[in-house]
């Protein structure tokens, strides 16, 4: 564990008077022990669930496909390794052998760094606000697919007329941008709310809140199911996906490498962006959730085990959706090309109308090249009919789930029920992700101030309603187009600023060695020595170079967001207008302001003399005794090295120190 037994760390002005064992009169009082986990499966449920979300089901899919297929598998399992593993493993220990949220954690290296906890709170209610959104969107198809045929499966008549939105486009874009989101054409647009997914939006907050209502106790429960499922989802649709006409050429067409496209600086940033992601990191969840856990918890190896089933999820799902992509794909590039046929047999006495039913996609490929494209037909035009092109259709976040995937399902017999299937999954992905990001904002907040740690459960109702107050603005018609730009702009490069200061304080502000001297000790066993190297090298670097491509890629393309034109039926690419610009601008700046609040109040206290431990408080000093609810037959080697107070029920109980 990080010890307090050490000398003062470089501008700490007064710390080493407050540090435990420092010699100094103290004062001894007993706080009520610290929530642990009931069992190691709901911790390592609970840490999957987070880091296992929906960009796993359509972001990896997507980036997988359009940068180099198993090319880009290959450099992401590079980075997972280099940058990615460490990273999460430095928030693992961190948040175990400190004992607090992301807010404590980082005011115990140094109080200079409290903000990077801030900071990571401010991303998570970010996060939090338009994520709930998906969620409630999922409950909005859920509940339309209690009904058979699915409402998106044919396109609505006006009289005997086909409305013409849906017959311009199809029937499942028509559904998610006329009756499920009734989208505007532009982010100026703002229109009224739209009551349905106000309501869906409700739901999603009232079920978050319940889960979350008594911490871990609640939520460690809920994981076995909301974590679990969403496995036994992705299962059932491989095996039924692997049986489609059409799934192999969709596997292959995903996994197909082009190593080429690994020259490209943007598929670097792309693929670091996404583990980056894919785990977590920055935002303070994976500290909250390990901060429960006994110090003696081998968190070594929950980096390597969370990471590993993480990437695995990532390719099983990628599995699942080109199986049942290539599917749809096929069915439609057949269907079109049989189309084709029957419009030209009278025009080319080389096909015969009879012989339809015999060919081939391949071989009608063949002849659009060499022939059919030259034939001029009148109203008629004759087209490529591509499997390939059909593949890159809505292959990327909500286009997949809410466009190409529910029309894929439409094609399979007893289509509702795999409709329920999908989107119940999506929710429960959704939802165990929601928790960690809560947790992320709850836990640092209560262990930072006595107030809210003595109502909690007020603080937890309070939270959730601040948060469906101000998520209405994603319910307006314009709505998508907010969570669209809070889902590009309010995290990315917060997060990485976050992470690069979390890593900077750990390497060289509280020193690698000295770090990984504390683990040993916490885990009674030696940490590979490449660890130093790689947090005070490897990772900085690559992190530095995420941001600059990050920061390069915004400076020199205009911020954009795609709107749905109702009349032309299609998605055209927009510029953010200047207010839109502004308000992303601020996003970014409200997010990181407090690193740089943190230390210039951290400064000013230094010039007056004081620490914020005599100024604050509010503050709970760190913890450096196990005050969980740790059964003490586990703790034995601990006991040896501090003093506890025993509980009369077998329970540790937290002694804390502060400074007379």
């Amino acid at each position: 564990m990080m010890t307090s037994e050490k000398p003062p760390l470089p501008g700490d002005g007064q710390r080493d008077e407050a540090d435990l064992g420092s010699g100094v009169e103290q004062e001894v009082t007993l706080e009520a022990a610290r929530d642990g986990w009931d069992s190691k499966v709901e911790y390592f449920l609970a840490q999957l669930g987070f880091s296992v979300g929906l960009g796993n089901v359509w972001r990896f899919p997507y980036l997988c496909h359009q940068n180099g297929g198993g090319a880009f598998i290959l450099l992401y399992v590079v980075l997972m390794v280099l940058v990615g593993v460490p990273l999460f493993f430095l928030e693992l220990a961190a948040g175990q052998s400190i004992r607090q949220g992301s807010i404590g954690v980082w005011r115990h290296i140094s109080p200079k760094l409290v903000g990077i906890g801030y900071s990571s709170c401010v991303v998570c209610f970010f996060v939090a606000l338009y994520y709930n959104v998906i969620i409630g969107w999922s409950i909005f198809y859920m509940g339309n697919s209690f009904q058979y045929p699915l409402p998106w499966e044919k396109c609505p008549t006006e009289g005997n007329i086909t409305v013409k939105e849906c017959a311009a486009s199809s029937p499942t874009s028509y559904f998610w941008y006329r009756k499920a989101l009734d989208i505007t054409d532009s982010i100026d647009e703002t229109g009224e709310f739209n009551p349905i997914i106000t309501g869906c939006l409700l739901a999603a907050w009232v079920i978050v809140c319940l889960a979350m209502y008594k911490g871990i106790k609640s939520t460690g429960k809920v994981m076995y199911f909301s974590s679990v499922f969403p496995y036994v989802v992705l299962l059932c649709f491989l095996i039924r996906g692997l049986t489609l006409d059409g799934a192999s050429e969709g596997i292959k067409f995903m996994f197909y490498p082009r190593l080429e496209i690994l020259a490209d600086v943007q598929v670097w940033r792309q693929a670091a962006t996404q583990v980056f992601f894919a785990l977590g990191l920055g935002f303070g969840s994976v500290i909250a959730y390990s901060s429960y856990n006994p110090r003696n918890n081998n968190c070594h190896r929950d980096a390597f085990t969370v990471s590993g089933v993480n990437f695995l999820t990532s390719v099983l799902a990628s599995l699942v959706v080109f199986a049942v992509l290539g599917f749809r794909a096929k069915t439609i590039a057949t269907n079109c090309f049989k189309r084709n046929l029957k419009a030209i047999s009278s025009a080319d006495l080389f096909i015969n109308a009879s012989n339809v039913e015999s060919l081939t996609l391949k071989s009608y490929e063949d002849w659009y090249r060499s022939k059919g494209q030259y034939l001029k037909i009148p109203d008629y035009n004759i087209t490529a009919c591509s499997l390939e092109e059909e593949l890159k259709q809505g292959v990327e976040g909500t286009g997949l789930a809410f466009i190409a995937f529910t029309e894929a399902m439409t094609l399979f017999p007893g289509s509702p029920f795999w409709s329920v299937l999908f989107f119940l999954m999506l929710l429960n992905l959704g939802l165990s992700t929601m928790f960690g990001t809560m947790a992320g904002i709850l836990t640092p907040l209560t262990d930072t101030f006595k107030t809210l740690r003595n109502h909690k459960l007020i603080f937890t109702m309070c939270s959730c309603v601040l948060g469906f107050l101000i998520g209405l603005m994603f319910t307006q018609r314009c709505g998508n187009y907010f969570v669209t730009m809070f889902d590009d702009y309010s995290a990315t490069l917060p997060l990485i600023i976050v992470v690069i200061f979390q890593t900077i304080s750990v390497a060289w502000v509280y020193g690698a060695d000295r770090f990984l001297e504390d683990l040993k000790r916490m885990l009674n066993r030696p940490v590979p020595v490449v660890y130093k190297y790689l947090w005070k090298y490897v990772c900085p670097v690559a992190m530095l170079g995420l941001l600059g491509a990050s920061l390069l890629k915004m400076v020199l393309n205009r911020p954009t967001y795609t709107a749905w034109n109702r009349e032309k039926a299609s998605k055209e690419d927009l510029p953010y207008p200047g207010w839109a610009l502004a308000v992303l601008v601020t996003l970014i700046i409200v997010a990181f302001l407090p690193v740089p609040i943190g230390y210039l109040h951290s400064l000013l206290l230094d010039r007056l003399g004081q620490s914020p431990a005599d100024t604050e408080a509010r503050y709970q000093p760190c913890a450096t005794t196990d005050t969980d609810l740790t059964p003490l037959d586990t703790l034995h080697p601990l006991l040896e090295e501090n003093h506890h107070s025993h509980s009369p029920n077998g329970h540790i109980e937290s002694v804390q120190s502060s400074v007379l």
